[in-house]
């Protein structure tokens, strides 16, 4: 199933600092649930509102762990479930008193969407006037891409993020990492604990819209401001900096690649220094930044040569004696295998619902004064419909009758997530919308 066994790798831990704050989350696929996910890494009590059917991610193959996707254990662990059609009049009446019993209500829905399911901010907030609404979509609530649907690489080749990526001259590549999901995840999160703290300053909730051509056009950064102050269109970027010259990458003697990150004037003479190059630092070519700048189509050859003639071991370590930047580019099982990665707890074991332990990344945020608990197993579909219910009044006469009139689902046995299939207007893995028809459709029955 892995790579690496569970044993000796640290069970994974929550942080405690979000204890009390109840989240609902409406989301599906990346953006929403990754957003979500990170809330409850710091405690929040988040609640995955499911469609009978589930969230499709559930079945994305081809990686199944005791018959969940790799990809929905990935963004959906610390969570329970309910599975409930909203779209019925008393699944309508259930989610409203979700909500009257939550401080965030997180969505994936288009205004219009929001609007026709009773989800509008003006909707929630009658319920509950201290709501925190966070909505991800892929353009936001207005404007006049306001409803298109959005993936990951739609945002990034909108932004420009594509058109910085890849060798020089290009061809446009996408991010080897879904950023434009991530980044809006990180958001939404954001946003919503912006909104905790409004609510807690001013009694009143908000809606915060977040959208993920925004979130990457936020990415642009200095490239942006190059552009607004001296008109400079950044283009592929390959190996190395669009204005530093010593932060590249190169080959050492044995064929690894490394990246040299030689940023201030400190680090350029210690990298002088190791190469046993002092000359080019006395050089007026090369004397200083926007001169080696200047310079960089003569300037990083002569440092192509000097690196090659290294093992990458030895460069290693007398660059990270001298304190410049440097290291190799690792890859993914490398990477997770990195003696720093394995000290900060970034590779972790989680429990599962089904039994055994499975490999998980960890959670990035550390704090020894507020530690949590252990992480809990990503949900069955329904998994806590009935304990959730029963929170909120529901005898085991009405969950019955409820679950009968395919209203909601409740786990039973927990069987395996079920394949469905392609339906209209429910995007693929990296949507950030979704159809409000989708999160009404019941399932079949246990």
């Amino acid at each position: 199933m892995t790579a690496d066994g569970v044993t000796g790798v640290p069970e994974g831990r929550r942080l405690s600092v979000l204890d009390g704050v109840r989240v609902l989350d409406l989301t599906r696929f990346l953006a929403g649930p990754f957003g979500a996910m990170v809330l409850a890494d710091l405690g929040a009590d988040v609640l995955k509102v499911e469609q009978l059917t589930g969230d499709s991610t559930r079945a994305n193959p081809p990686y199944f762990h005791q018959g969940d996707s790799a990809y929905f254990l990935a963004i959906n662990r610390n969570k329970r479930s309910i599975a409930l059609d909203i779209r019925s009049p008393e699944g309508k009446r259930i989610l409203r008193e979700l909500i009257a019993d939550s401080d965030v209500v997180l969505d994936n829905l288009r205004a219009p969407q929001r609007k026709a399911l009773g989800l509008s901010f003006e909707d929630i907030s009658a319920v509950n006037p201290k709501i925190v609404s966070v909505s991800v979509t892929g353009f936001g609530s207005d404007g006049p891409y306001a409803d298109r649907p959005a993936y990951d690489i739609i945002v990034e080749a909108l932004a420009g993020v594509m058109s910085v990526t890849g060798p020089v001259g290009g061809p446009s590549v996408r991010a080897g990492v879904p950023i434009g999901d991530i980044t809006a995840g990180l958001y939404a999160a954001i946003a919503a604990l912006a909104g905790l703290q409004t609510v807690r300053s001013t009694g009143r909730g908000t809606h915060l819209d977040v959208g993920m051509l925004d979130c990457q056009v936020s990415l642009l950064s200095y490239l942006a401001q190059y552009y607004f102050t001296g008109g400079l269109v950044a283009t592929h970027q390959g190996r190395e900096h669009v204005s530093i010259p010593t932060y590249n990458t190169f080959s050492t003697k044995d064929g690894t690649e490394i990246v040299i990150a030689a940023n201030t004037q400190e680090q350029w003479l210690a990298l002088c220094g190791v190469l046993g190059r002092e000359d080019l630092a006395a050089q007026p070519r090369f004397r200083s930044n926007p001169e080696r700048l200047r310079h960089r189509d003569e300037l990083v050859p002569i440092l192509r040569e000097e690196v090659a003639k290294w093992h990458r071991e030895d460069l290693d370590r007398a660059l990270v004696e001298a304190e410049v930047p440097v290291a190799p580019i690792n890859t993914i099982d490398v990477a997770l295998r990195n003696p720093q990665v394995r000290h900060r707890e970034m590779v972790v074991r989680s429990p599962h619902r089904r039994g055994g332990d499975f490999l998980t990344i960890g959670v990035p945020v550390k704090s020894r004064q507020s530690p949590g608990a252990k992480f809990q197993s990503p949900p069955a579909l329904g998994g806590d419909t009935v304990a959730v219910l029963h929170r909120l009044g529901y005898s085991d006469g009405d969950i019955a009758r409820l679950q009968e009139a395919d209203v909601l689902r409740a786990a039973a046995g927990d069987a395996p997530a079920e394949t469905a299939p392609s339906r209209d207007g429910e995007l693929g893995d990296d949507g950030a919308h979704t159809d409000s028809r989708d999160l009404a459709r019941p399932g079949p029955p246990e």
